[in-house]
């Protein structure tokens, strides 16, 4: 077998190739997977730096229920109740004294400060950042937050900021920048990281420097506030210190804590009263990804055998008379079926360890490229011996796997057919082929079934939790096995179409159903590479999907929004402002909050009344406060509505509601609420201290819409309810989305006027990159392009004399290489047919699976499947393509003639 592999090193090459290639990408994926999942060590470290602990005033005067882990989960309890001796002391004691008098006499605390998103002077304008407090020097902060370039802040007017910052602020170290409410300037001295969170823009100052300046001051009274945090560094001596009791014991008082201690030494589920608190079903989303990744790395498998079978099947014909001699000099058919799978042996072998290895060097390779792109930095690079071991025999094992069925047949060859290299032709089994049909039915209502009849439910930490999973998993691998069973039959199918197509495409099209014992096993391949590629499609597209449809944007996509804070009066300065700073924004629109002025001075904010359903602020409160007054440009640029109806009912003196459960008998209800105790001129009645009043309204019934804001007042509408329209901002909507540094300059233009205010772009849904998904549509891209390709070798080398013939019969290079690009555009295309079909199967299936795991009980939730039609099309078009064009740019323009066998 070694001897043969060497002879036929173009073959070999191709084999060699097939099992390395999913080798390689198993080996990248599981050593990316290890490295990215952190120990509980390297995790307590990204929470902790060097602290033991990490404390957190959440709750005074009540309890807290927590996850060993503070960030998995978090409850209040007691509130309504009998407040406890412990409840009782938090509430009376200053937080920061308090967790003094907690923990042991010698620790020491260092405040975690963070403060709010603010404005910073960038090259372009004002970048909006987050800003914080820390000592880079103090070697606490090491693994939380890591200087990563520069040198650490050392005075007043120097800060640190992330890579994130830079990239988006267009400065660099040693430039200076400017925060809004800060009244000096700042000058970059060096880089941070946070290694769980590359992506953060962020601001870092000395303690004591920044913060207070930007916070507005708060109200002086002795009751004990929430939102203080500590990282604390226990004495040394004291290893039960910060257990399982003591944050136990700290969660009575209301505090969080996340404790080194507990990370490395998990207390048993039993003990934890927030997993008892809570739903026995936690959802285990972990399971969903290893999920796909193990049906996407069970598909690249089965290709590997699919393909290389027909490898070791063309080597075996291309050795027939060799075999032959074997036979017919006294060798056994075990022998001659030792030599066939002893090649499977050789080359899965190799294969493996060229695969291994070169899995390792690609993952060391793009590794910096992957963390960036993952916003997360690996906790360290994880090569697991035992995994390696396990993968390179899983290679060794489907090469030789790969090799049975060649061998069975080697050994039962026609000694004489052999010694005349004579082949035999026979066509597809029917009964083989209604067998495939009901794997392929059987293997779908199996998937189906895991996915719906499991309703998620077994997607848990329960017991029990597997069976919807490998239902899923096995019926997705028993359609793809009724498939495959089916390609010859389906191959034969395909030669009728011949009739019908011109010369090249018929010769090719007859020479894939006459040599179906490999083109079979080479379209099921190139089926199986496409149909896991396909599958990861369709789940990422799906869950996109559906975190678009849970997407809620402030405005239409593209929508230029400007606020000030406490100066109205100068909203012309900044308005002109921003249009001069930001061309093409075209008109505008100014938008007003409706306010109920019940005394000189004293004004609230209306409330939305749903009928049935109490007083609710409306949706685009979170972007000018308020029920919003406008006109029809404000229709226009906030809700994105042009509508000659809704403009005229504004214009009349109606309100438009764009959610019809604010509407009851054609009116909207606005509650007010301040009058009682305001001064009553003469004459004047006075006004109770709440009320509703109606106004007249017409529906706009506009689903986007009403995710912008429920109403829209006329301005007409506001003053005859009684309500004052207040400038609250302006909104544009140009024809293009904006970028950043253009929303940067609108932000500077309104800060140097001495304003303080905030330009906001909204850009629409952003799907987030996960590493994963994307990781494993390129690996299954890859195997599908690597499948087609090593199918055209093979077509290529079984098809040396029919090249001969046409050779000797006057064909040219040019027919030649036409002839080699059909036949592999009909192996890659006929798969690539059956693989995007198949692969809606295990798609369909995890979509169902995950959506019944995320539901909630009594909630209605509608099952998100999305195809990526786009995707799909280029998959169907480009793989055959570019099979077709590779395999007669490949192909040899002269074939030397070779004697024709009988």
């Amino acid at each position: 077998a070694r001897r043969d592999a060497l002879r036929a090193k173009g073959r070999s090459a191709l084999v060699l190739a097939m099992i390395a290639l999913p080798v390689l990408g198993v080996t990248g994926a599981d050593i990316t997977y290890r490295s990215a999942q952190l120990t509980p060590l390297e995790q307590a470290t990204r929470q902790l730096g060097t602290a033991d602990l990490l404390v957190r005033s959440l709750a005074p005067g009540e309890s807290v229920l927590q996850a060993p882990d503070a960030e998995d989960g978090i409850t209040v309890s007691g509130h309504g109740r009998t407040p406890t001796a412990e409840q009782q002391r938090s509430l009376a004691t200053d937080p920061a004294a308090l967790i003094r008098q907690l923990l042991p006499s010698g620790a020491t605390f260092t405040p975690v400060e963070t403060g709010p998103t603010v404005g910073a002077k960038s090259h372009e304008g004002l970048l909006r950042t987050e800003t914080t407090e820390a000592d880079l020097a103090d070697p606490v902060w090491r693994g939380r937050l890591d200087l990563t370039e520069g040198k650490a802040p050392a005075a007043k007017d120097e800060v640190a900021v992330t890579r994130a910052f830079l990239d988006q602020s267009g400065l660099r170290l040693g430039d200076t920048t400017t925060v809004q409410g800060a009244d000096r300037s700042l000058r970059i001295t060096g880089v941070v990281e946070h290694p769980g969170a590359l992506g953060k823009v962020e601001l870092v100052a000395r303690p004591g420097e920044l913060l207070d300046t930007l916070k507005p001051p708060t109200p002086q009274d002795n009751t004990p506030k929430p939102g203080g945090s500590w990282l604390v560094r226990l004495p040394a001596g004291q290893p039960n210190a910060a257990g399982w009791a003591k944050v136990q014991e700290l969660n009575r008082y209301g505090f969080t804590a996340t404790s080194r201690e507990v990370a490395l030494h998990r207390p048993a589920r039993a003990d934890v009263p927030y997993y008892a608190a809570r739903s026995s079903f936690t959802i285990a989303s972990d399971h969903l990804s290893a999920l796909v990744v193990a049906v996407v790395v069970g598909m690249a498998l089965l290709e590997v055998v699919l393909l290389a079978g027909p490898a070791f099947a063309v080597g075996a014909r291309r050795s027939q008379r060799q075999l032959g001699l074997l036979a017919a000099t006294g060798g056994e058919r075990g022998q001659v079926r030792a030599v066939v799978l002893g090649g499977g042996i050789v080359l899965g072998a190799a294969g493996a360890v060229l695969g291994v290895a070169a899995g390792i060097a690609a993952v060391a390779l793009v590794r910096p490229w992957a963390e960036v792109h993952a916003g997360s930095r690996f906790g360290h690079f994880d090569l697991r011996p035992a995994d390696l071991l396990g993968i390179a025999l899983l290679g060794v094992v489907t090469g030789l796997l790969a090799a049975v069925a060649p061998a069975v047949q080697a050994a039962r060859q026609d000694v004489v057919a052999a010694l005349r290299s004579r082949r035999t032709l026979r066509p597809a089994s029917r009964r083989i082929a209604l067998l495939g049909v009901l794997m392929l039915l059987g293997g779908a209502v199996l998937a189906l079934y895991g996915a719906v009849g499991g309703s998620g439910r077994g997607l848990v930490v329960a017991a029990g939790m597997d069976r919807p999973m490998l239902a899923v998993v096995g019926g997705a691998v028993l359609s793809e096995l009724g498939v495959v069973t089916l390609t010859p039959f389906l191959v034969g199918l395909c030669g009728r179409l011949g009739r019908r197509l011109p010369l090249g495409p018929r010769l090719a099209l007859r020479d894939a159903v006459r040599h179906r014992a490999r083109t079979a096993p080479a379209v099921a391949a190139v089926l199986a590479a496409v149909a896991g590629s396909v599958s990861v499609g369709i789940y990422t597209a799906s869950s996109d999907a559906q975190a678009r449809a849970e997407y809620r944007a402030a405005m239409p996509r593209g929508a230029v929004a400007l606020q000030l804070y406490g100066e109205s009066a100068k909203l012309s300065q900044a308005r002109a402002a921003v249009a001069g700073v930001m061309p093409g924004l075209g008109e505008r629109a100014d938008v007003a909050q409706a306010a109920y002025v019940f005394c000189p001075g004293c004004s609230s904010l209306p409330e939305l009344v749903r009928p049935g359903g109490g007083a609710q602020a409306g949706r685009s409160a979170a972007l000018f406060g308020g029920v919003p007054v406008g006109d029809a440009a404000v229709l226009h640029n906030l809700f994105g509505v042009r509508d000659q109806a809704a403009e005229a009912a504004l214009a009349g003196g109606k309100a438009v509601v764009f959610d019809p459960s604010y509407l009851k008998d054609g009116r909207v209800t606005l509650h007010l609420r301040g009058g009682a105790g305001g001064p009553v001129q003469p004459g004047q009645t006075p006004k109770p201290a709440e009320f509703d009043v109606q106004v007249p309204a017409v529906l706009l019934d506009r689903p986007v819409a009403a995710g912008y804001g429920p109403v829209l007042l006329g301005d007409r509408a506001a003053r005859q309810a009684g309500l004052t329209p207040q400038d609250a901002g302006s909104v544009w909507l140009p024809a293009e989305v904006p970028g950043a540094k253009e929303e940067q300059r609108g932000a500077g233009a309104v800060d140097r006027l001495g304003l303080r205010g905030q330009v906001t772009v909204e850009r629409g849904f952003r799907p987030s990159f996960d590493l994963v998904p994307v990781a494993l549509t390129a690996f299954a891209a890859l195997v599908a392009l690597g499948a087609a390709g090593i199918a055209t070798g093979l077509a290529a080398a079984d098809s040396q004399r029919d090249l001969g013939t046409l050779t000797a019969v006057g064909a040219g290079p040019a027919i030649r290489r036409r002839l080699s690009g059909l036949q592999a555009g009909v192996i890659a295309g006929i798969g690539t047919v059956l693989g995007v079909v198949s692969g809606f199967v295990p798609a369909v299936a995890l979509r169902r699976l995950r959506d019944g795991a995320l539901s909630v009980p009594g909630v209605p939730h509608a099952p998100t499947v999305t195809v990526p039609w786009a995707e799909l099309a280029v998959t169907l078009v480009g793989i055959p393509l570019t099979a077709a064009v590779l395999a007669a740019l490949l192909t040899r323009a002269r074939v030397p003639l070779t004697r024709r066998a009988e």
